[in-house]
C-alpha cells in the first residue's frame, strides 16, 4: 500500500473511530471515576462490608494518591484498617481527616459496628474527650404546620433532648417540647414535636442535648393558617448524589429562606438494599455536611425515595409487603432518617406516600418503589392497590386550591424516552390516575417530579380535561446530566439547580409560579399559571 493509500486509510479509520466515540457519549452515561464521586466510597464501604479489606484500601490509597486532601478516602482507609485490626494505622487517618476538615461526629455516627473496636480503643477515647462531640446531626425540621412542627435529631449515646422555641432571641418563656431520649433502636435518633405555635410566624429555636443547652440558634417560619388564602414558596427537587463541591447548593437553597423543600428522590444514592451499614454510610455523609446541616434546620423537609435510595438502577420492591427479604429494613431505615408526617399504614402497610397541607394548598407525596411490579407483566402497577386507594380518596376529599401531585419520576412521555421505567411504562395506571381527575372535576392539579438530571417543564394535554403542566427537577448535587429533551416547553441542565414554586392564592385568580434556580443563585426561567388554566372548562 503506497503512503497516500494509508494516509487515506488511517484518515477514513480515525474518523470512524470518532463517530463511534461520539455516539457511545450520545447514549451512554458518563461513568468516569470523577462524574461518579457519588459511587467511589460507598462501593469500596461495600466491600469492607463484605471482608474485602484490602481491595478498599487500595482504592482508597489509590485516589488519595491522586486527590490528597480527599476526606472520604481518609474516612474509608480509617474504617478499613479498623476492620483489619490496625488501630494504629485508622487512627492516623482519623487526625489527618480532622486535620482537613471532616467533622469528628462522622466517627462517632459510624456505621458503628465497622468503627467498634477504633471507638473503643483507648487512643479513640481519648479523643472523644477532646471534642466533647454529642450532637451528631439535625436538627432537621418537619412535619410544620399552622400550630406546630417536628424535629430530628440523632446523637452519640441515649440522651434527652428537648427544643426550646421563641419569637425573638431574647425570647424569656419559650415554647418547649417534652423531653424525649434518643433511642439506639431508632439509631440513635429521636423526634421532638412542639404545639401552640402561631401561623405564619417567624421563629427561632435552641437544643438541649443532655441537659446542655447547644451554642447554635435556628429559625424557621410556621405555615399560613390551614385553609387559608395565603402567600409562599417551596423548593423542590432530586438527584443529590454525594458530590463536595457541589455541596454548597444547599446554602444556595437556604438564602431563599424557603417555607418548606420536597426533597423527591434519588436523596442520597445507595444502590445496596442488602447492606444496611452501606445506608447508614450514605445518610451519614451527608447528615455531617454544615451545609445541609442548616438547610435541613430552618426548611420543612418532606421526603419520598426514588430507585437509588431504596434499590438499584429502575427496579421496584414488587407487590408484597415482606418480600423481598431486604424492604422492611430498608424502610425502617429511612424512616429513622427523615421526619414526614407518616410513613404510608406505617408497620402494617409499609411505604413513604404521605400528604400535608400549607394554607389553601395539598401536597400528595407518592412511593413509586416499594409496591411496583414490573413494567411488562399483566397490569403493571407502580403504586400498588393500598397506594392509589389513598391518593383517590385523599384527592377526591380536597378542597385546596391547588393540589400538587409530587413523583420521583417523570410524568411526562418525552421526558425519558424509550425507558418503562417513568411513568410511560406504566400508561394504564397514569391514566386511570388522569381520568380520576376528570371524572371527579378536580381542579387546580399540578404535577412535579424528579429523576432526569436537568430541570424541565412540560404541558400534557388531555382529551376530556385541562392540560396538565409537569414541573421537573433532580440535579440537585449529581455531576452527571442528562440531555434537554425536545418536547418539553423549557429544559436545563448546564449546571446544578433546585425548582422553586411560588403561590398566591390571594389573587383573583390564585396563581403558582416556578421559578428554574441554579447552584449559583441565578434565575434561569419562570413560568407562571393562573388557577383559570387547571379547570374543567379548559377541556377539549
Amino acid at each position: 500500500m503506497n503512503r497516500n493509500n494509508l494516509l487515506r486509510k488511517v484518515a477514513k479509520e480515525s474518523w470512524l473511530l470518532l463517530l463511534i466515540c461520539l455516539m457511545l457519549s450520545f447514549f451512554v452515561p458518563a461513568t468516569c471515576a470523577q462524574e461518579q464521586y457519588k459511587k467511589l466510597s460507598k462501593d469500596a464501604i461495600s466491600q469492607i462490608v463484605d471482608g474485602k479489606h484490602d481491595a478498599a484500601i487500595k482504592h482508597f490509597e489509590g485516589y488519595l494518591s491522586k486527590h490528597p486532601r480527599d476526606l472520604e478516602s481518609m474516612y474509608g482507609l480509617a474504617v478499613a484498617y479498623t476492620q483489619k485490626n490496625n488501630i494504629t494505622t485508622a487512627m492516623a487517618y482519623v487526625d489527618k481527616a480532622l486535620d482537613e476538615g471532616l467533622p469528628f461526629s462522622r466517627f462517632l455516627a459510624g456505621p458503628r459496628d465497622l468503627l467498634k473496636p477504633l471507638t473503643d480503643s483507648a487512643e479513640f477515647k481519648a479523643l472523644t474527650q477532646k471534642y466533647d462531640t454529642e450532637l451528631l446531626h439535625g436538627p432537621m425540621l418537619g412535619c410544620v404546620t399552622d400550630t406546630g412542627a417536628k424535629f430530628w435529631v440523632r446523637t452519640a449515646t441515649e440522651v434527652p433532648v428537648q427544643i426550646l422555641i421563641g419569637t425573638s432571641r431574647t425570647a424569656r418563656s419559650p415554647i418547649r417540647s417534652a423531653i424525649v431520649k434518643t433511642n439506639k433502636e431508632k439509631d440513635f435518633t429521636a423526634v421532638l414535636t412542639v404545639r401552640g405555635l402561631k401561623a405564619d410566624t417567624r421563629y427561632s429555636y435552641k437544643l438541649v442535648v443532655d441537659g446542655r443547652l447547644q451554642p447554635r440558634q435556628w429559625a424557621f417560619r410556621s405555615f399560613p393558617a390551614s385553609g387559608a388564602k395565603s402567600q409562599f414558596w417551596i423548593g423542590f427537587g432530586g438527584g443529590a448524589g454525594f458530590t463536595p463541591q457541589y455541596e454548597r447548593m444547599w446554602d444556595t437553597i437556604t438564602s431563599h429562606n424557603l417555607l418548606a423543600f420536597l426533597l423527591l428522590g434519588d436523596n442520597v444514592y445507595i444502590d445496596n438494599p442488602t447492606r444496611q451499614a452501606v445506608q447508614q454510610y450514605c445518610y451519614y455523609r451527608r447528615q455531617s455536611r454544615l451545609e445541609f446541616r442548616d438547610f435541613a434546620a430552618s426548611a420543612a423537609i418532606f421526603a419520598i425515595w426514588d430507585d437509588h435510595d431504596f434499590t438499584t438502577n429502575d427496579a421496584g420492591g414488587g407487590p408484597e409487603i415482606l418480600k423481598p427479604y431486604w424492604k422492611i429494613p430498608v424502610w425502617r431505615t429511612f424512616v429513622n432518617n427523615w421526619v414526614n408526617p407518616y410513613y404510608a399504614g406505617g408497620e402494617n402497610q409499609p411505604g413513604c406516600w404521605f400528604d400535608f397541607s400549607i394554607g389553601d394548598v395539598d401536597f400528595f407525596m407518592l412511593d413509586s418503589r416499594y409496591y411496583r411490579t414490573k413494567s411488562r407483566v399483566t397490569n403493571p402497577s407502580m403504586l400498588g392497590d393500598a397506594q392509589k386507594k389513598w391518593l383517590f380518596k385523599k384527592l377526591k376529599s380536597s378542597k385546596a386550591t391547588f393540589k400538587v401531585l409530587a413523583s420521583p419520576v417523570p410524568w411526562s412521555y418525552g421526558a425519558k424516552p424509550g425507558s418503562r421505567d417513568p411513568w410511560q411504562g406504566y400508561k394504564t395506571e397514569r391514566e386511570q390516575i388522569f381520568s380520576f381527575l376528570e371524572s371527579n372535576k378536580i381542579d387546580g392539579v399540578i404535577l412535579i417530579a424528579a429523576d432526569r438530571h436537568r430541570s424541565d417543564i412540560w404541558k400534557i394535554e388531555r382529551p376530556d380535561g385541562y392540560p396538565l403542566y409537569e414541573f421537573e427537577s433532580s440535579k440537585l448535587t449529581n455531576i452527571h446530566t442528562h440531555k434537554v429533551m425536545p418536547d418539553s416547553l423549557f429544559g436545563y441542565n448546564k449546571k446544578c439547580s433546585f425548582g422553586r414554586l411560588q403561590f398566591d392564592t390571594s389573587l383573583p385568580d390564585p396563581q403558582v409560579t416556578y421559578k428554574i434556580i441554579s447552584i449559583d443563585n441565578e434565575v434561569i426561567y419562570t413560568f407562571s399559571l393562573k388557577k383559570s388554566q387547571l379547570t374543567g372548562k379548559n377541556a377539549k
